[in-house]
């Protein structure tokens, strides 16, 4: 009862800190108090859109979104501390990292908001690697504009301001247009030495854009880049009002500046210093590994980003995950309703019983292969999406080997990209924490990763929190660092000290059996490109 005393006091004291986050396919809120521990949540589900062949979310699903997803952490705040959430210590929003969204002077959306999802930049990526002699993937702001310029688009010459769905958000709620190190890493280039954009690129870019007639220059269209722990300006009048229209949130709340999600990974993770890394899998999986040395070489397989403090990271991304594994569990609930089954919390009950089975299987599968591509794979060169399922006629089709093969193939972009840094450059890490999704049953899902990448994997006790957690600490950390306090030493010695976590190692069974499943996975990406050609 004092604990909850002591919570609510704090609530109303305005001693709390809030991470919001856009997600794929859920908004998430996350209130915590000042030993980081949340205390309050709220969510709201929502789901892109495939519209004129570009996935998308509207402005109004943003905003319905954002302000459901508020509404009810305040409700949650109601229901247990029986407080009306009016102040909050500080703020911090977060989005799904890179992406397209372009302003004109008015401040209107020029076209339809295009997510990281898409893989319609191929020649802006390639062409701008060949330039920059630095990776520019596909999901990237900068090769989507560089391809809107490419195709001629009309609306490029009146762009004014160009940022992310964090840098949008949060430009909304304060009136700043910034964004922080590890989403502007996204976006374009950084020069860690400098934390900014990196200036011989950007004057490259220009040249481009002059020899194209148009009017403005990145740096008077691209947000203004901060690190972690600056100050990212105060929520407006307006910003709280368009938050939460009951009018209870008041304004003047500080923010922090916005992260994508990769970042809130890292921070949620704690996989910010040198040699460390993290891996969130969910609809997108990616790798995140923070660098000792450069790399040798440029790889369209590794994207070069950075922590939200700025320092540099090789990331493996892949568009596709989870989704298709959802999809096929979803169908075996619907089985399960058509035999008038009724199974209490089946949603779990189904995910653990079929993670479970995949233990049991034939190393490799039986011979099963299949396709998680949803969407595009641009580490795979596949441009569009097309999950595929296929045996051979001596294949062992039994629901083991059929759960292993999907879990197999959900990390199969990503061992790629993987064995680039490990064995290609000798990428330093002793081990590396996941979260998301893909770790939801207990177990199950570390132990085919640690044995998918040949690494002890760790997850944490607070894996289930995720990036708004990670949110919601960088605006602890912003409120509350001692002078030249960095956000490493913040994470390991205050947030972090005493997390409990389970670190497993690869299993050479399984080990085995996926490096025969790779096989086929290599081999078989001429049959999933057929199919995309043919339907």
């Amino acid at each position: 009862m004092q604990d909850v005393e002591k919570t609510k006091a704090a609530i109303s004291a305005g001693e709390t800190y809030l991470g919001l986050e856009l997600g794929s396919t859920r908004i998430k809120a996350v209130l915590i108090d000042h030993q980081f521990t949340p205390i309050a949540s709220g969510s709201y589900t929502w789901e892109n859109k495939l519209a004129n062949n570009l996935w998308t979310y509207s402005l109004d699903d943003i905003w319905s979104g954002l302000r459901g997803c508020y509404a009810q952490l305040v409700q949650d705040v109601r229901n247990h501390y029986g407080v009306t959430l009016t102040q909050i210590g500080a703020i911090g929003f977060s989005g799904m990292m890179h992406g397209y969204m372009a302003f004109d002077q008015a401040d209107h959306l020029l076209v339809p908001f295009r997510t990281w999802r898409n893989t319609t930049t191929g020649k802006a990526s390639e062409k701008l690697t060949r330039r920059f002699r630095f990776n520019i993937p596909q999901r990237w702001s900068i090769a989507h504009l560089y391809q809107a310029m490419l195709n001629g688009e009309a609306h490029v010459s009146r762009i004014s301001y160009l940022t992310t769905l964090a840098g949008y958000i949060h430009w909304q709620l304060t009136g700043q247009k910034v964004v922080g190190i590890g989403e502007a890493s996204g976006m374009f280039p950084i020069d860690s030495a400098t934390a900014q954009f990196d200036a011989r690129m950007a004057s490259q870019f220009d040249v481009l854009a002059s020899e194209m007639n148009y009017p403005w220059t990145l740096g008077a269209i691209l947000p203004r880049v901060l690190t972690a722990g600056e100050s990212a300006g105060f929520l407006t009048a307006e910003g709280a009002a368009r938050l939460d229209p009951s009018g209870m949130l008041q304004a003047g709340i500080p923010v922090c500046p916005p992260e994508g999600d990769a970042g809130t990974g890292m921070v949620a993770t704690n996989s910010v210093a040198e040699c460390t890394g993290n891996i969130s899998a969910g609809t997108s999986v990616f790798a995140m590994v923070v660098l000792e040395k450069k790399l040798s070489k440029v790889y369209p397989e590794v994207d070069l980003v950075t922590t939200p403090a700025g320092d540099p990271v090789a990331m493996v991304h892949c568009n596709n995950c989870s989704s298709d594994i959802d999809a096929w569990i979803a169908l075996f609930g619907e089985f399960a309703d058509a035999l008038g089954v009724t199974l209490e919390s089946k949603n779990d009950l189904l995910y653990n019983l079929l993670y479970s089975k995949a233990l049991e299987a034939d190393a490799d599968g039986g011979g099963l292969l299949a396709y998680n591509y949803c969407s595009g794979e641009p580490i795979t060169g596949v441009d569009e999406g097309r999950p595929l399922f296929m045996r051979q006629p001596d294949s062992r089709l039994t629901l083991a080997n059929f759960m292993r093969a999907h879990l197999f193939t959900a990390l199969g972009a990503l061992k790629i990209g993987m064995d680039i840094l490990f064995e290609g450059e000798g990428v330093r890490v002793s081990d590396i924490t996941g979260h998301g999704g893909f770790f939801k049953v207990k177990d199950i899902g570390q132990k085919i990763m640690a044995s998918a990448l040949g690494i002890p994997v760790t997850v944490m006790s607070t894996a289930g929190e995720g990036g708004p957690w990670g949110m919601a600490i960088l605006a602890a950390y912003m409120q509350n660092k001692q002078p030249g306090e960095t956000l490493a030493a913040y994470l390991k010695n205050k947030v972090f000290a005493d997390v409990i976590a389970v670190k497993m190692a690869s299993n050479r069974y399984l080990a085995v059996g996926f490096e025969d499943f790779m096989q086929k996975y290599k081999k078989g990406l001429k049959a999933e490109r057929a199919a995309i050609e043919s339907f």
